[in-house]
């Protein structure tokens, strides 16, 4: 198990070039299967935990922004209006906290506390890939597959968050990796229930590796207008094409 790991970790750039990366922003768009207008993003993330995403579409937006121990959240809204923002429930800061960003679980998993074991070998779309059985801090058990040629990760599988609890299993795909200053990453990631085709897809159109990112950028906010973030939404369009090597797995 340790030697997918360790390969899977080579593969992405190596352990050595995550661990310089402090910060990292992801500029792009969502489309969903529902046919309706693509969205535009940008996610903000800072060691050990921290992140804010925020989403723009057709005029309206939504936060979500956890500062490493608390979390809050705002409806869709119209850009300029002013939402109620509203805690983080308990099962949001749980996965909050479950979330290992920037380098993802497996680089410095045992520092990280996560327990990883070799489930078996499956198939993932044509391709022979290792099942990584996880268990986070939280009692949470997540899986990964890692292919079996390229050592990048294919899918993962974890539980998905309800206001009502936990639910059914939600499937997440990674597709046509790049490599950004040394390190790879997948700049398409769609996501579904595993019972069904994926109905997200996420495209990440640019990427910022250590930007200064002040810590208040991911407080609770006091004010929803645009004017008061530090990080501006670009128009659809004017996002330049990401750098990097041809898509592969």
């Amino acid at each position: 198990m340790e030697q997918i790991v360790a390969k899977n970790a080579a593969a992405r750039g190596g352990a050595d070039a995550w661990r310089k990366i402090d910060t990292m922003v992801w500029i792009g768009r969502v489309d969903t299967s529902n046919g309706g207008m693509p969205a535009r993003f940008v996610l903000a993330m800072k060691r050990p935990n921290k992140t804010r995403f925020e989403i723009v579409s057709m005029n309206r937006m939504a936060l979500r922004v956890f500062d490493g121990t608390h979390g809050w959240k705002l409806r869709p809204m119209r850009r300029g209006e002013e939402g109620s923002m509203q805690p983080y429930d308990a099962q949001e800061l749980r996965f909050a906290h479950d979330e290992q960003v920037i380098d993802g679980p497996l680089i410095d998993h045992a520092e990280k506390g996560i327990q990883v074991k070799l489930g078996g070998v499956d198939e993932i779309e044509g391709h022979k890939a290792y099942r990584l059985e996880l268990r986070l801090p939280s009692g949470a058990t997540p899986r990964v597959w890692v292919d079996a040629s390229s050592f990048l990760e294919v899918k993962s599988e974890h539980e998905s968050h309800t206001p009502l609890g936990s639910g059914s299993p939600v499937d997440v795909y990674y597709r046509e990796y790049h490599t950004v200053e040394g390190v790879k990453l997948p700049v398409v990631i769609e996501s579904g229930p595993a019972s069904a085709p994926p109905a997200d897809r996420l495209t990440i159109e640019k990427v910022e590796v250590n930007p200064m990112i002040d810590d208040k950028m991911f407080a609770r906010p006091l004010v929803a207008s645009p004017r008061n973030h530090s990080i501006e939404l670009p128009p659809v369009g004017a996002v330049p094409a990401l750098p990097g090597s041809a898509p592969g797995r």
